[in-house]
């Protein structure tokens, strides 16, 4: 946080000293400082998730070769993610990839993020959750949920 109110200061500093002289100068420092502020928390190029709880969603749906039952199914999904409690979430399909210990069968997954495992209990009891799993039980032949916390 420091640092982007840090690089903020600097610009704004910069701009009120810019002239024509200076400008090829001060826009690569600008280029510089702004492309540090995109590196990566964890070492390795990835931020680790750490404290976070993890709710992974696999659905199969009841009849997949119908397009209407798809797109209720996928405005149901959209309505679930509107929850407070998520942090950050992915509704996703399978992936087109192929290996022996991939398993692609499913027809929807839905990836949410919660600061922890009180906001996860939030959200199972929410309303639009509940709404939500009475469409799941009318469309889908079988869901599977993998919920993970740290190591």
């Amino acid at each position: 946080m420091s640092t982007t109110v840090d690089y903020l200061r600097m610009t704004r500093n910069m701009l009120k000293k810019m002239t024509r002289r200076n400008f090829l100068e001060t826009s690569g420092k600008m280029t510089v400082l702004a492309g540090a502020l995109t590196l990566p928390a964890e070492a390795g190029g990835h931020e680790a998730l750490r404290g976070r709880f993890v709710h992974h969603v696999f659905f199969w749906l009841k009849e997949p070769d119908d397009a209407q039952l798809h797109e209720r199914f996928q405005h149901a999904l959209r309505d679930l993610v509107t929850i407070e409690a998520i942090q950050s979430y992915q509704l996703g399909k399978p992936a087109d990839t192929r290996r022996e210990v991939i398993d692609s069968s499913y027809h929807y997954s839905l990836l949410t993020i919660f600061a922890d495992q009180a906001a996860h209990d939030h959200y199972q009891v929410h309303p639009v959750h509940d709404a939500f799993r009475l469409v799941a039980a009318e469309l889908c032949a079988r869901i599977v949920v993998y919920d993970s916390v740290d190591l």
